[in-house]
């Protein structure tokens, strides 16, 4: 048995009439422009080779841990879903894989990537029935079909899907060749990087000794001494904006930062470099590193996003077996208030540096993170990262940040995402959610309806240019 796939026309919006009016109104404003994406993860090879994309087992499920995530909760191994691990690729039947994620598409009912999947079978692929163990064969013939034309190779995709920005994330001591050839090739699409520096910043990281080398190598600089370790950083930095970054990114177990003097730096430093860091020092030491961005970012313009709060690697046996990003990374707890304040003592008042905040801890909200935001004009907030760019995930930031941070203390939405094709539905989720919850402060007279119009662009478009410089 089938069922039709139906996008419907007021997905997302109040069932309330006179709000559910607004919305429509509201978002038929904003559901067209172009779609800035300033925080993604996407591949930049795909851009810079044009290729055309594996099968559709390969582009969305196996780098989706969204996806697998859901799977695995269930008892489905990775490998058996093509996900690759430390070993490589998998040696998977990428059909079979498709049929055992069809075959489980019920375990996305009322999830985010139940609302992005649809949307993706039914807009980009044209399908018109739910996937299932009984359509199994007739989505991947269908998708498998249509990734071989010319139309949906990436460029073609960009073009279609109105890409006016997309970031990619590269580590310290990645070469950038994929970027550089994408500058070199003519193509008009703009596709920059973001600078992601965790490999060379933190000490507990599994491949931090090693990478220190390398960022030595390819920087010329002594990365084992305090001077030239903050030189290689610049160097790269720079390198890194010459492909048109505007960003640094750091994913921090916690949202510390430090400000030590400068013997205390050194004394740091020599345990770090030893190999003989504590947690409390490793953790102090990404906290100074934070204060050290913040100040490089001075210079370059660079916008310093700090995402903390990630239990990374949850699951040993899953990390062993798969390596990072395999979806055993867990939301924690985390405090903000002391913790960034040793940055904001410094910067935070200083309107030319630009900080976005992300968390995974929604308790932090409204007692902590928008009060901060309401306050120094160097902060501002990231509203939807991971666990939280969701319906409802979106719906609680906007509710617990308005009152006492406004909106233009937050950047717009931003898609944390390695998944290409879901770009436009996260989006369309995004504009759709803000639509709704502008739509109930006019109904409640909070609001006018030319400014809830401008709001609503704003939130889609014209905060996150501002925000990430672009």
């Amino acid at each position: 048995m089938t069922n039709t796939l139906k996008l419907h026309d007021d997905r997302l919006f109040s069932s309330d009439p006179t709000q559910r009016a607004i919305a429509r109104d509201l978002h038929a404003g904003v559901k067209d422009l172009p779609i800035l994406s300033p925080h993604g993860h996407t591949d930049p090879r795909w851009f810079a080779s044009n290729a055309p994309f594996g099968n559709p087992a390969e582009l969305m499920l196996a780098p989706d841990h969204y996806i697998y995530r859901m799977l695995y909760s269930q008892g489905i191994r990775l490998e058996d879903l093509g996900v690759p691990s430390r070993a490589g690729a998998q040696d998977t039947d990428p059909h079979e894989a498709w049929r055992l994620f069809a075959a489980n598409y019920q375990l996305f009912r009322g999830t985010p990537s139940r609302l992005w999947l649809d949307h993706t079978f039914a807009t980009v692929f044209g399908l018109d029935v739910v996937l299932s163990a009984d359509t199994a064969d007739h989505y991947y013939e269908t998708i498998d079909a249509a990734l071989k034309k010319e139309a949906f190779r990436p460029r073609a995709l960009f073009e279609r899907f109105n890409i006016e920005l997309i970031a990619t994330t590269e580590g310290a001591t990645d070469t950038l060749e994929h970027h550089h050839a994408i500058k070199a090739s003519g193509w008009q699409g703009r596709v920059v990087s973001a600078y992601r520096p965790d490999a060379v910043v933190d000490p507990e990281h599994e491949a931090f000794q090693s990478s220190l080398d390398l960022f030595a190598d390819m920087t010329g600089e002594d990365t084992r001494s305090w001077n030239g370790y903050l030189a290689a950083h610049r160097k790269r930095r720079a390198e890194f904006a010459a492909v048109g970054t505007t960003s640094s990114d750091h994913g921090h177990p916690t949202a510390m930062t430090a400000d030590l003097s400068q013997a205390d730096i050194d004394r740091l430093f020599a345990s770090v470099i030893a190999g003989k860091a504590t947690p409390a020092e490793a953790d102090l030491f990404r906290g100074q590193m934070l204060t050290e961005m913040a100040s490089m970012s001075l210079d370059d313009g660079f916008v310093l996003q700090i995402h903390p709060g990630a239990f990374r690697n949850h699951n040993t046996s899953l990390f062993n077996s798969h390596g990072r990003d395999k979806g055993a990374d867990l939301p924690s707890a985390t405090e903000y208030i002391r913790a960034l304040r040793p940055l904001l003592n410094r910067f935070g008042n200083d309107p030319n540096l630009s900080i976005i905040v992300f968390t995974l801890d929604e308790t932090s909200y409204s007692r902590e993170l928008a009060p901060m935001a309401g306050h120094y004009p160097a902060l501002k907030l990231g509203p939807a990262w991971w666990f939280h760019d969701s319906p409802e995930g979106m719906r609680r930031f906007r509710e617990q940040t308005t009152e006492t941070a406004g909106f233009y203390n937050t950047v717009g939405f931003n898609d944390d995402t390695r998944a290409f094709l879901s770009i436009p539905a996260r989006h369309d989720v995004a504009r759709r959610v803000d639509s709704a919850f502008l739509a109930r402060l006019v109904a409640e007279h909070r609001l006018e309806l030319d400014e809830a119009h401008e709001l609503a662009r704003a939130l889609a478009y014209d905060l996150a240019k501002v925000a990430y410089k672009l």
